[in-house]
């Protein structure tokens, strides 16, 4: 499946260097920085350096090394973080957003890692 990638996104100008960010991790292919609005005490983004629009685009075409190099920095994210049960810490969430009923707000695949408090109900539920 094809996807029309937005070389102007956010993510992307912060991948050029137009737009500065709060670094936490970085390897050859996946970047890691603090969320500008953060939802918990830790909120860091995890981003692949390749053109994906989102977890479907990620998942369908990126190479097996992009692939691992991504899930490896969510990890080290993780671990520096002091979220990851292995390391003490009490759980995290990892979401990524998709598309308009995901309510995806910025065209490039990004995974948020949040953690440093109960993050309380997934969803809310609805009769």
């Amino acid at each position: 499946m094809a996807f029309d990638y937005d070389d102007q996104n956010i993510f992307a100008r912060i991948l050029r260097g137009e737009i500065p960010n709060d670094t936490v991790a970085e390897n050859d292919h996946a970047l890691a920085f603090r969320d500008i609005t953060p939802q918990a005490p830790s909120h860091v983004l995890v981003i692949p350096k390749g053109k994906y629009i989102s977890f479907e685009d990620f998942s369908a075409n990126a190479s097996a090394d992009e692939i691992a190099a991504f899930m490896r920095l969510c990890a080290e994210v993780i671990a520096t973080e002091g979220l990851g049960q292995a390391n003490g810490g009490n759980g995290f969430r990892a979401i990524t957003n998709a598309g308009s009923d995901g309510v995806q707000e910025v065209p490039h695949f990004h995974l948020h890692i949040m953690g440093g408090r109960v993050m309380g109900p997934m969803l809310s539920r609805r009769g």
